[in-house]
């Protein structure tokens, strides 16, 4: 892995950041390559129950795609990486269906494919300069997944604003329309970031994959085929049930084993 997306576990969370504050953290076609990776492996991972995405500096949480790298690509005739096709998964669906919490800090602006790597999790806490904003129709670009995922998110009217305009939302305004969970003075998002992941994993983890992979696949399903649906693993027989009935009584703090 290079120096552009730093990966580490540390109890129980995975902390992914993308690291290139000179681009605004844009999403090369290298970066997105390693990110899916490490989504691949966050995923497969039991020891692993939440996840925590931001990006380096505080100058943009993600600026989108590397267009530098794409006007580049197109001089020399290469073919445009077009989303949801190629031998490899696209990254944005990867991290939607990561069965595990995914929180992002949004440390600076959100815009175009960094805006919709933000929706693909299941969380998001900003500092108070962090705009969120799809600037994709002024580049001629498609933002393919926001198309189809903010329409469901905040209201149609809200989401075709965004989209038909490429004016972004300021926090505020991203906060009212539930866009984002939070948002905290600057200086304040990494220890607030933090906090936030860690009333995350102090419950059952095997809970939280089922909580995770039931509201993913039951998204557009009806009720009654949703209550049906049973995806995830099934914590009513696990030994965590048994732990977290047991300490309830005996008045004391859960020890889960994730299993």
């Amino acid at each position: 892995m290079s120096e552009d997306v730093l990966f580490t576990v540390d109890e129980h969370v995975a902390y992914v950041t993308i690291n290139r504050p000179e681009r605004r953290n844009a999403l090369s076609i290298g970066v997105m390559s390693e990110l899916t990776d490490v989504f691949c492996e966050v995923a497969a991972d039991d020891d692993v129950w939440a996840v925590l995405l931001t990006g380096a500096g505080d100058k943009a949480f993600c600026a989108g795609a590397d267009l530098k790298e794409l006007d580049e690509r197109a001089r020399e005739g290469k073919r445009f990486p077009m989303p949801m096709t190629g031998p490899g998964r696209n990254l944005f669906e990867v991290v939607l269906e990561t069965y595990k919490p995914v929180v992002a800090a949004l440390n600076g602006p959100v815009l175009a494919g960094g805006c919709e790597l933000a929706l693909a999790c299941d969380l998001r806490i900003a500092a108070d300069h962090a705009y969120i904003g799809l600037p994709e129709a002024k580049r001629g670009m498609g933002a393919n997944l926001a198309t189809v995922l903010l329409p469901r998110l905040v209201p149609r009217p809200i989401a075709l604003e965004m989209l038909y305009t490429g004016d972004p939302l300021q926090p505020d305004e991203a906060l009212k329309w539930g866009l984002y969970n939070r948002v905290v003075p600057r200086e304040k998002l990494r220890d607030e970031s933090e906090a936030f992941v860690r009333s995350i994993v102090a419950n059952a983890p095997l809970t939280l994959r089922r909580y995770k992979e039931m509201t993913t696949k039951g998204w557009e399903l009806s009720v009654h085929a949703a209550l049906r649906l049973n995806a995830g693993p099934n914590p009513y027989l696990s030994e965590d049930r048994e732990e977290g009935v047991r300490a309830f009584v005996e008045k004391r703090a859960p020890k889960w084993r994730g299993r």
